[in-house]
């Protein structure tokens, strides 16, 4: 079928926007017909990202009305009603019916999910995935969650919040995470809690440390941002281990900023999720191919 398919990504600090042609979908080397990515802005809220990606995607569809719409968010998702739970990260998400917004704002069909649960879509259908029936996909970012295809398609869980592994306590003694627990794969394994703890232990400002900077300063041999990017990695891989004798995924997809942390920080995530499971308990672990675009592709695998 003809027509450009919408995809958007609601993400923790940034927007992304996508068009494709649905037609060729299936052709090899698809691309893209159109992309944005912008930032939130300063004290960003519900409003003001709803307007920025609607904004965005009138300027990629250049008045053709879309076939479709797809939407990956960063946060809980009401996927029967499209209606987002909340945002972890941005204020005034509770409640919003974000897939009524844009159908009324667009004319369009829309569907709407939680970005990791999009990103595993993703890249089942077009990336690292394909050939698997069995995947988890883990996005290790500003926070870290997971979506899992199981027997080949998309498991949400009862109420939509399978695949939370980033609230997965590996350390009940640990540092207090956003949700509330102590020791949770996110509060490890994060690029801005990781990047909080070395500027706390080297007395810096918070906002002069990102986790970029800690991966670069790991690779640099300086011993805090050693052992605190360590730290996360083997705290994923905790969970990760944990996770694979649970459901027994034949392949682990990674994906998000901090997996770009070096070769050493896959053999740390690698190391201690093989430990953690059963020696019965096979699987690979590997990058991401579709990159920071795993949930605009799986945007795009939502509406088929």
């Amino acid at each position: 079928m003809a027509g450009l398919i919408l995809a958007c990504d609601f993400g923790g600090t940034k927007l992304s926007a996508a068009v494709i042609e649905a037609s060729e979908l299936d052709q090899p080397g698809v691309a893209w017909r159109g992309h944005l990515r912008r930032f939130s802005p300063a004290g960003a809220t519900a409003q003001t990202d709803i307007a920025m990606m609607m904004e965005m995607g009138r300027e990629l569809l250049a008045g053709e009305r879309p076939l479709a719409i797809g939407i990956s968010f960063g946060g809980p998702v009401d996927y029967q009603s499209g209606t987002v739970r909340l945002s972890h990260h941005v204020p005034g998400w509770e409640g919003v019916p974000l897939q009524q917004l844009f159908a009324q704002a667009f004319q369009a069909p829309v569907r709407v999910d939680n970005d990791a649960n999009v990103a595993a879509l993703g890249e089942w259908r077009f990336g690292a995935g394909r050939g698997v029936a069995d995947l988890l996909y883990v996005t290790v970012s500003t926070g870290v969650g997971g979506g899992w295809i199981l027997d080949g398609r998309p498991y949400r869980g009862s109420f939509g919040m399978a695949g939370e592994i980033g609230h997965t306590v590996v350390d009940p003694n640990g540092p207090v995470c956003l949700c509330g627990k102590r020791g949770c794969v996110e509060r490890l394994a994060s690029g801005p809690y990781m990047a909080q703890d070395v500027a706390l232990a080297r007395g810096l400002p918070a906002n002069e440390v990102t986790g970029k900077l800690v991966a670069e300063w790991a690779k640099l041999g300086e011993e805090t941002a050693v052992a605190i990017l360590e730290r996360g990695a083997r705290g994923l891989g905790l969970g990760l281990g944990n996770a694979a004798n649970l459901l027994n995924p034949a392949r682990i997809v990674l994906g998000g900023g901090v997996t770009k942390s070096g070769e050493r920080w896959w053999k740390w995530v690698r190391q201690t999720a093989q430990a953690t499971a059963l020696p019965e308990v096979t699987f690979d672990i590997v990058p991401a191919q579709l990159e920071d675009d795993a949930p605009l592709w799986g945007a795009v695998a939502l509406t088929e």
